[in-house]
Parts: C-alpha cells; structure tokens; sequence
C-alpha cells in the first residue's frame, strides 16, 4: 500500500495521534506525516503511506500557507493561547500602523523559533527544555515571508486574522508575537489554521476519522511540488536502477541543482538532481513487495479503525 492521504487535523490532538488513527484505519504502520502541527492548530497534514515515506521530505520543505488570529495585547509563554498569560498591555495602534508592521514582517526575515518548538539547541529539542522551565538562548534564523496579509480587524484593534504564505521552518506563532513587539503592544496567536501544504489545499483534506483505502492518492501525489520528466520504458529501467542520465537524453533542461520527478505512465520512479551536464539519482521508488506490518486489532475487539480523534 503505497500513497498520500491529505488529512484535515482537527484541534486538540498531536500530528502523532493523526498517524496512528491512519495507521489503524488503513492496516499499516508504515505511514507519517510531512510537518507537524501543533495540538490546538487545524488545518493541511500532509501523510505518506508505504513507499511515499521517503519522499515527504519533498513536500515539507515546500511553502506553506496558514490563517491565523492574531490577539493584541495579551503575551503568554508559549506564544499561543495555550499558554500563560505573561503580560497585559494597552493597545493603541492605527490601521496605518498595523500595516506598516505586517510590511515590515515580509521577505526575507530572521526569526528566532519558540521555545516549544522541535529545534534543537545543544543536542536537546527546544520543548524538552521549555517542559523543565528552562529558558535557553536561540540562534535566530532566515525564514521567507512571501506575503503577510490582514484578511479582518476589529475596529478597536485587539486582534486580527492574518493569512501568511511562507517558507518551511517559519513559525507563525512566532511571526505574531513579533507583529506585536512591532505594534508595542504584544500579541499571541489565538487560533491557527494551516490551508496549504505540499502543494495540497485545505479544499482536499479529509478528517482522519474518515481516511479510509478508497482515500490514497497515488504515490507520485508525494511530490506534487516538484516539475515532471515522463521517461519511455529505456530510461524508466535506468531509473529504477539509480543510474546517471545524461540531461540531453529526458528532453528537459532542468536548472543546475533543480530536483525533477522522474515518471512513467505519470507511475513516480524517483527523483532526479541535475549535477552539471547529470541528472543524478536523490531517491528511489523501491522494487514492491508486500512487506507490512500488519495493525493487530484492538484488545476489546473493536475494528482496527478505532475511533475519531
């Protein structure tokens, strides 16, 4: 079993909790996710089933896009509403100024990521760190906002829902707290919806309690972000094998460094770097065989399919 599932992750569970419902749904182990989502946040979980897992990388280093709700005034601790509130402070701020702040937010930033987050510092995942009440310093980071956009504001200005498209790794809790910061007031992101992922949309999600066979996608879904090159049945057999291809003989030019989707059929081969005048193999689809680890039922005799999360 081999595929993608777009999943729509409901609040109040973990990215985890989303695989292992599909684990159980679909009879497999073999299945996880391309970016988590933290607990309270909804919205594009994108999950590769099978040998789909070892293309998801592809796909989590793409952009990304979310709306979000943006509480001023109020800091808390871990940047979201989840958080303790830390702070109180007055907000007066005009229109003009909050949109001189979100401009002042777009491009090419540095952020330094939450101390919630699953960067690591010193060997250690930031949230590993946070749990024990330490506070650490964070080396600040390049991120890209490719646009940053008020969608709706409350005329006395206490918050704002925002729609951000941005590079992998940008924390939008963060990018808040430092709208905030921008308007002299504060903020924390009260509500967070991711809408896009992996080239997928919230419009193809299904919840996770309704993922069932009949909702994979096929495998080169995985890499739906990357260009194609469709290859005849010769250079099909040197793909599977993980050879060097001259660019000259796929009838395509990629770019120097540029990562291409190798096809046949629109059936995903693997994925191709150029290298000077090479397309060099970076992964593989692996020879099928019906290796999985089947799901053992539930104790209580329930369908391996459990409940909603």
């Amino acid at each position: 079993m081999d595929g993608v599932v777009v999943a729509d992750k409901p609040a109040g569970v973990t990215s985890h909790d989303v695989v292992d419902e599909v684990r159980r749904r679909l009879g497999t182990r073999k299945v996880g996710h391309a970016g988590t989502l933290d607990p309270d946040a909804t919205g594009v979980l994108l999950l590769g089933v099978g040998a789909a897992t070892r293309f998801l990388s592809y796909a989590q280093s793409a952009p990304k896009r979310y709306l979000a709700t943006a509480v001023f005034g109020v800091t808390t601790s871990t940047g979201d509403a989840s958080g303790a509130i830390l702070q109180r402070r007055p907000v007066a701020f005009t229109r003009a100024e909050l949109d001189a702040a979100v401009r002042s937010l777009t491009g090419d930033i540095m952020q330094v990521p939450p101390m919630v987050s699953a960067v690591k510092v010193g060997g250690e995942r930031l949230y590993k760190k946070a749990r024990r009440g330490e506070e650490v310093e964070r080396p600040a980071r390049s991120v890209s906002v490719y646009s940053l956009d008020v969608v709706e504001a409350d005329d006395r200005g206490h918050q704002a829902t925002i729609s951000v498209h941005c590079s992998a790794g940008t924390y939008v809790r963060t990018l808040v707290s430092d709208l905030g910061a921008a308007l002299g007031c504060g903020a924390h992101c009260a509500w967070l919806r991711r809408t896009e992922a992996g080239g997928f949309t919230e419009a193809e999600a299904v919840p996770p309690s309704s993922v069932e066979p009949a909702s994979l996608r096929p495998l080169g879904d995985v890499v739906r972000v990357l260009p194609g090159i469709e290859v005849d049945e010769s250079t099909a057999r040197t793909v599977t094998h993980g050879r060097p291809l001259p660019v000259g003989e796929v009838g395509s030019s990629p770019a120097e460094g540029r990562l291409v989707a190798m096809t046949i059929g629109g059936r995903l081969l693997g994925v191709y770097r150029r290298k000077g005048d090479l397309l060099l193999a970076d992964r593989i689809v692996p020879p099928r065989r019906d290796d999985d680890t089947p799901v053992p039922p539930r104790r209580d005799g329930a369908p391996t399919g459990g409940s909603s999360a």
